[in-house]
């Protein structure tokens, strides 16, 4: 995944052209990525959750103005190994028979020096805590500086699974879940 988000890097560029209004955004999930890792013991669980809704609104000249909400299918996530997707889905982690999606929600967007840092609040098996994420937008290569039909955002950070009520195999597993989402999005309309 960190090869894949280098190459991303090295062949998209960031948008430079402003635009007077916000613009609306489709996710291509069958392109996006919502990845996620956490450690198990000296190892690391890596896995990926699809995305069951998403709503993105960038306004590139105003960026408080952006907005974004996000629906995950907790029910349909992957581990990369086998018992740990049955563990995760089950009633002492993710308890996805009770609580098959994930939500986040933006509250704030504030432009950085790499990007943006989106605050928002995410619910977990009910629960719901803020969190905030580190975003970059990036261009396809060979597209003309200001393009923004067609984009790719990647999204960084940090959730505590403990915070939510997910405590289950904390022996074997570590608390804290490290995100990593690439999403490839289209302009509406």
């Amino acid at each position: 995944m960190r090869v894949f988000i280098a190459c991303l890097i090295l062949i998209f560029g960031v948008t430079g052209a402003s635009v007077a209004q916000p613009l609306h955004y489709l996710l291509d999930p069958s392109r996006s990525i919502v990845g996620f890792e956490l450690d198990f013991g000296q190892n690391l669980i890596r896995g990926r959750m699809p995305v069951s809704d998403a709503e993105l609104t960038l306004d590139f000249e105003q960026v408080a103005a952006s907005h974004v909400r996000v629906t995950l299918k907790a029910d349909a996530a992957r581990a990369d190994l086998p018992f740990a997707t049955q563990a995760m889905r089950g009633e002492n982690v993710l308890a996805t028979r009770s609580f098959p999606l994930i939500r986040f929600e933006s509250t704030s967007v504030r432009a950085s020096e790499t990007g943006a840092i989106v605050s928002g609040n995410i619910t977990i098996r009910d629960i719901t805590h803020p969190v905030m994420l580190n975003a970059r937008i990036f261009r396809a290569k060979g597209t003309e500086e200001g393009e923004r039909d067609n984009l790719a955002v990647q999204l960084t950070g940090t959730v505590s699974r403990s915070a939510f009520g997910a405590v289950g195999y904390a022996d074997l597993v570590g608390d804290e879940v490290r995100l990593n989402i690439v999403a490839y999005i289209q302009r509406k309309g």
